[in-house]
């Protein structure tokens, strides 16, 4: 498995797959080829489906204005290339227009790219997968050498990764505080106005447990809303579903009074969860549907709370587990391709039910039939069986509502 650092990305949203892969795509194209007089952005599938919406093109001609150069985007929403549906071929072209230089990228999930000359998704691996390339056998590694899930991640990649994920929560606290504060209409056309400064005044006001409940939904609101204008945010594990994690971190840090080096180690044990569907699984929507990004981050949401309120290894397991089978099945049909209904709702309520999760998981003993490795399992089955209309094509589902 990768480093967490690739998991939790610091960037701009709406989308982490539509928006942050092509701009990194393009940024590599461009660093290898500056000298070509002009180039060609071809978007396929999905990518190309939902990408106006997304803000693709805009991330393209970021990057392309950075070098001084033109370029073209042609749109391709009806095919298909083999290995995944986000698909972006980058042609450079000399000064007569010919191609002197071509190159295949696909936007696998989470802002990671894979070129077309890797026969499969190679990677830098961090962890030894005979300690960790599943959960059952992270946790039999940690019951034999009494580690917790977080311990196991500073042991492989040393205490440095802590400056990262101090890194990481400074951004997603400074998304919570700048979208309570942000009011509006949220850019694309659906003309939808931004919730969290409302919801944040009316859950302050509420008494008991009614206001209390509603503090996370206003945290989630927050970060998703500032994602969907195109804020800066962390991929948790990616930029539709970042407002879950946030959300459920601050709203227990601040109930609970706790010291922010918990927040970092239940920041790295949501991390090892989110890599191991990564590995085993995905967290791409055009892949697998929204199940493989709310859904993913409900379930690293749901363990970290776990570990933050005193939840064993098998309880943390047990909620992370939750997270992603009741949220099995979940599309990811977005309408006008945007990162906003039913998107921002979906984060915050996935925030609700991390928590919700993490309690269930606490009343037990941790001891359950479902297994978090075969959830992921039947996620992808589910996943591939979703007609593609509902794998971020906008083309069925909620996407079709006028």
């Amino acid at each position: 498995m990768e480093s967490l650092k690739e998991l939790y990305r610091i960037g701009y949203g709406p989308s982490s797959s539509h928006t942050m892969g092509p701009r990194a795509a393009m940024e590599d194209f461009l660093s290898r080829n500056s000298g070509c007089a002009s180039f060609v952005a071809e978007l396929y599938g999905s990518l190309a489906a939902t990408g106006k919406g997304h803000l693709t093109d805009k991330a393209i001609r970021q990057v392309a204005h950075k070098y001084c150069k033109n370029v073209e985007i042609l749109w391709f929403p009806d095919q298909f290339k083999p290995f995944h549906p986000n698909a972006i071929t980058i042609k450079g072209l000399d000064e007569e227009g010919r191609t002197s230089a071509q190159k295949t990228y696909y936007s696998v999930g989470g802002g990671r790219i894979v070129c077309d000359d890797e026969t499969e998704r190679t990677s830098v691996n961090v962890y030894d997968d005979e300690k960790c390339s599943t959960f059952s056998r992270l946790l039999q590694y940690c019951s034999n050498e009494g580690l917790q899930i977080w311990e196991v991640v500073i042991e492989a990649e040393g205490e440095e990764i802590l400056d990262y994920i101090s890194e990481v929560w400074q951004t997603m606290k400074v998304a919570i505080q700048r979208g309570l504060n942000n009011e509006g209409v949220l850019p694309g056309g659906l003309k939808l106005q931004r919730k969290a400064a409302q919801y944040y005044a009316k859950a302050r006001d509420f008494n008991g447990t009614i206001g209390g409940n509603a503090l996370p939904l206003a945290y989630a609101l927050a970060v998703s809303e500032e994602n969907s204008g195109g804020g800066e945010i962390v991929t948790a594990p990616t930029c539709g579903s970042c407002g879950v994690l946030p959300a459920v971190l601050y709203y227990l840090m601040k109930e609970n009074d706790l010291a922010e080096i918990r927040v970092y180690r239940a920041l790295l044990t949501a991390g090892m969860i989110g890599n191991i569907v990564k590995r085993n699984g995905s967290i791409s929507g055009a892949e697998v549907g929204c199940q493989g990004e709310v859904g993913v981050a409900c379930a690293m949401a749901g363990g970290a709370a776990a570990q933050l309120l005193g939840g064993s290894i098998y309880q943390i397991e047990y909620a992370a587990e939750m997270g992603l089978e009741h949220h099995l099945g979940l599309t990811c049909d977005p309408m006008k391709g945007l990162v906003q209904i039913p998107c921002i709702e979906r984060n915050a309520l996935a925030a609700m039910r991390a928590l919700d999760h993490a309690l269930y998981a606490l009343m037990s003993d941790g001891r359950h039939k479902v297994s978090f490795d075969a959830a992921v399992e039947v996620m992808m089955e589910t996943g591939q069986a979703l007609p593609s209309l509902y794998r971020e094509t906008s083309m069925g589902g909620l996407a079709l509502i006028k």
